[in-house]
């Protein structure tokens, strides 16, 4: 560099900018010294020699001036201050042992050093984020910019400004965690609104628990587990979703639950018999195993077995419901030590598990309602006679939502003079007043038609000005039909009349299908103003024939057409006309396209063959 070049001390600042400082030419530092080597400088050069040793002094800025194999030359005196060391214990040291660190404060790697590689390639270089140890022992974090320095063409080094931006690192860590946090609290809040949303959409408990499970793993847990109270005293663990999804080997199992006061520990047991939620830590598994006994009872050995299984580290068991009236209880488990759940997990669990439990009580009650319901369908529909060599099905499917009862309903029985009379109706509204008032009508109909041998519409004007006084039905549709013959061999005749109904579906040998659309007359309780009787027809029905009588639900789907509907069970009866009656009424309901909102009644009659 020359005697008196750049870095080149005098003799009273042995290690800080002093004798004649370096100028910038171009926007490289070059040495100040003009003319030929050993000359004196001129009078205005020393002046700007003067001039730049006080800009370099005063600098704000720290600056080191470092030789190629990174030995400091110089520092300013911003740079004594940031660092925390005097100039001249820096001087002729190696900044990157004396300086570097990694973030825990330890020794950085030479190739892992951007300066240094700087240095090597004399290449104009910066960083952000790298540490500097203090001569205090603090570290500082310093954002740094490094351009070469070369005296005649010849590379001496690299000029580094340097400045400490530990301020806005600690800044930016805490808002980088307060967005984190933000978004954590969000994600659970997320969660739980849509937990509420998804299963507040079923009264299914098996369908809950499912929606539950696709819920919670992964999002928020490796594995979770529902474990249910019966009503005989007993727990049934009823769903256990991992990573791909049901786990059905770790399902089943019933175990009483232990009675109060008994010794367990388990956190199942604390919870289901009304304990706070518990977060167990994989350290508490530990620590239970050396300090306690074996489980206390079959169900918590189970409930050992399964955390065990899945290699649980952290876990939160929370009841299902409240403190009045506990369900069950629900447990998540995370199996990555550096996750464990936290406080804020615990918490939103046991919101979540507020929020299952009163789904869950409430498909309990559902299905208490569902059942007492099915029970009165089946009481209030009469079996069907089997007249002879004529076959009689028939199928009720309630609708999907609601009380599982309706006003759809079918009968068949022998009047007096041994004819078979055959009905199909459905009464306004698919609920339990519907199905009394179809219990009414299904009574009256029976009696008024019972020693009656005139044609069915005759019989349908008597329930229909009977109706208002002694029923609550308001409106219904029905087919009242007599199946007619010389002798139980045949032939036969069909003789009917419809009330508003939907037409009965004819299958005849060879492949044929026909709806019988005569007889149409008006609905029950609509007003009748011309007093005339109801129209009634007839129609052959021959040998190896197959008659179905249905209501509107299994042929009225939403969005789609009266049309549409009846030519779908066109083609899916023809196509199931040879199946045996039975099966015939299964797959015909089977094969209705999803969105249904009404219940079905289906009633079948196949005649033999000669």
């Amino acid at each position: 560099m020359g005697d008196r070049g750049v870095g080149s001390p005098d003799a009273d600042a042995p290690a800080a900018f002093g004798g004649r400082p370096p100028s910038l030419e171009g926007g490289v530092v070059q040495n100040a010294v003009p003319g030929a080597g050993g000359e004196e400088p001129s009078r205005p050069a020393a002046a700007a020699s003067g001039f730049w040793r006080q800009v370099v002094e005063q600098l704000s800025t720290a600056l080191m001036v470092v030789d190629p194999a990174g030995r400091i030359l110089a520092v300013n005196p911003a740079a004594e201050r940031l660092l925390g060391r005097a100039a001249a214990a820096m001087h002729g040291k190696d900044a990157h042992e004396l300086l570097h660190r990694d973030t825990d404060g330890g020794a950085l790697l030479r190739e892992r050093c951007p300066l240094l590689h700087a240095l090597a390639t004399g290449a104009a270089a910066r960083g952000e984020g790298d540490n500097h140890l203090r001569g205090d022992g603090r570290l500082v974090t310093i954002s740094w910019s490094a351009s070469p320095l070369t005296v005649g063409g010849s590379y001496q080094g690299m000029a580094v400004l340097f400045t400490d931006i530990t301020g806005d690192r600690t800044a930016g860590r805490e808002r980088a965690a307060y967005t984190s946090a933000l978004e954590d609290l969000t994600e659970r809040l997320t969660l739980v609104a849509e937990i509420t949303d998804v299963l507040g959409q079923t009264l299914e408990t098996d369908e809950a628990l499912a929606r539950l499970g696709r819920l919670l793993v992964p999002r928020l847990a490796d594995w979770a587990a529902v474990d249910l109270r019966t009503g005989s005293g007993k727990v049934h663990r009823v769903a256990v979703t991992g990573p791909a999804g049901r786990a059905a080997g770790l399902e089943g199992g019933r175990e009483r639950l232990p009675e109060t006061g008994a010794a367990d520990r388990s956190p199942l047991v604390q919870v289901l018999r009304g304990g706070d939620p518990v977060l167990h830590s994989e350290r508490d598994a530990a620590e239970t195993a050396e300090t306690a006994a074996p489980p206390g009872s079959p169900l918590a050995a189970v409930h050992s077995h399964f955390l065990r299984t899945v290699r649980a580290t952290s876990a939160i068991t929370v009841p299902l419901g409240s403190k009045r009236q506990i369900t069950g209880a629900l447990t998540l488990v995370r199996t990555d030590p550096a996750h464990p759940f936290d406080a804020e997990d615990l918490e939103v669990v046991s919101d979540i598990g507020r929020r299952v439990g009163l789904v869950i009580d409430n498909a309990r009650r559902f299905g208490r309602q569902r059942a007492v319901a099915e029970a009165m369908q089946h009481n209030l529909l009469a079996p069907l006679p089997q007249p002879g060599r004529l076959r009689l099905a028939a199928r009720y499917q309630p609708a999907p939502a609601g009380s599982q009862v309706g006003g759809d309903w079918y009968d068949a029985f022998e009047l007096k003079d041994g004819t078979l009379m055959l009905v199909i109706g459905d009464v306004v509204g698919h609920d339990l007043t519907a199905a009394a008032g179809m219990a009414q009508l299904h009574g009256i109909l029976r009696a008024l038609a019972w020693d009656h041998t005139g044609p069915p519409g005759a019989v349908v004007d008597r329930l229909d000005d009977a109706m208002p006084a002694i029923t609550t039905v308001p409106m219904a549709t029905l087919v009242l039909a007599r199946v007619e013959g010389p002798s139980q061999a045949g032939p036969w005749t069909l003789r009917w009349t419809s009330a508003g109904h939907p037409p009965p579906l004819l299958l005849t040998p060879g492949g044929h299908a026909q709806y019988l659309e005569a007889g149409q007359g008006l609905v029950l309780g609509a007003p009748v103003g011309t007093g005339e009787s109801r129209p009634n027809a007839t129609h052959p029905l021959p040998p190896g024939s197959t008659l179905l009588l249905y209501t509107d639900g299994l042929i009225e789907i939403p969005g789609s057409d009266l049309g549409t509907g009846l030519d779908r069970l066109r083609r899916h009866a023809l196509a199931l006309a040879h199946a045996p009656l039975d099966t015939l009424c299964d797959q015909l309901l089977a094969r209705m396209p999803p969105g249904s909102t009404d219940d079905v009644a289906l009633l079948a009659l196949r005649l033999p063959t000669p």
